[in-house]
């Protein structure tokens, strides 16, 4: 009994120091980057800042650039997931209802964007774009970033769709409903928790996009991520942080808002091939 008693201590040492590493690798950057952005005053050695100011917060926002650069990421991110909403998700129903020749192949070919290092297929794109006049276009840098997000799109609702059993839409079926009610009233609803979060990827994939954006965008389209990179050549350290938080700040705050919805099933399932 002791012996267990030890063990079980042992177990939750280990626990807790596994806890503390893991807090400190993730959320230590992150309170960096928080004090950094707030502070008036911080000079080594001193452990926390001498002065908390506001001012490099007023400083970002006073660069016509990034208020621009803001606005356009998250206009664009809007554009990109609400057109692979419309896109993608009646493919993700047909994937996972309906079969025919070569499904397995062509769902499977929604993973080669992220099978490859990106910048090669951003480049034979952008030759292709320039071809058909689509370089430094809102139209361009919209493609570039549904090409990058066709996945999460189709992947995770088509196995919304495949968890949705047959017997619940074939019951409804059997009491009169139609074709069209019995997606809308049980199908749909009961998928809704995988479209969402592959929606809140969508988003934030897209409003991190830098590489395909640098190169079919630039220069009459900069979003966050390639501000960021002037920023942090350009300005203070001080400004480099307020404009992480600025770009961190959705990530988090949509992670945590889908925590609802995220569970080990949906996730897992959704990237099987069945």
């Amino acid at each position: 009994m002791r012996w267990y008693l030890n063990a079980l201590g042992s177990r939750k040492i280990i626990e807790f120091i596994i806890l503390v590493v893991f807090v400190i690798f993730f959320l230590g950057p992150l309170l960096n980057l928080a004090i950094l952005a707030f502070t008036g005053n911080w000079t080594y050695p001193d452990v926390l800042p001498h002065q908390w100011s506001l001012k490099w917060w007023m400083f970002v926002f006073k660069q016509e650039d990034i208020a621009k650069s803001i606005s356009l990421s998250f206009m664009i991110a809007s554009i990109v997931t609400a057109l692979s909403i419309v896109l993608c998700i009646p493919a993700a129903y047909a994937f996972a209802r309906i079969r025919f020749p070569l499904s397995r192949f062509f769902l499977f070919s929604f993973l080669l964007t992220h099978a490859f290092p990106k910048m090669g297929l951003y480049v034979s794109i952008a030759v292709l774009f320039y071809k058909l006049g689509l370089m430094n276009t809102l139209l361009g840098v919209v493609l570039i970033h549904m090409i990058n997000v066709l996945m999460f799109m189709t992947w995770i609702p088509t196995a919304a769709f495949r968890n949705v059993h047959k017997a619940q839409e074939e019951s409804a079926r059997d009491v009169g409903a139609s074709p069209l009610r019995v997606f809308r009233s049980i199908t749909l609803p009961m998928a809704m928790p995988g479209i969402i979060v592959a929606s809140i990827f969508t988003f934030l994939n897209s409003l991190d996009e830098a590489q395909g954006t640098f190169l079919v965008g630039i220069p009459n389209y900069k979003t966050m991520p390639i501000v960021m990179y002037s920023i942090i050549s350009d300005y203070p350290a001080y400004a480099g942080a307020v404009f992480s938080i600025i770009l961190t700040a959705p990530t988090i705050i949509l992670l945590l808002a889908a925590q609802r919805f995220v569970s080990a099933d949906i996730m897992s399932s959704g990237f099987q091939l069945k």
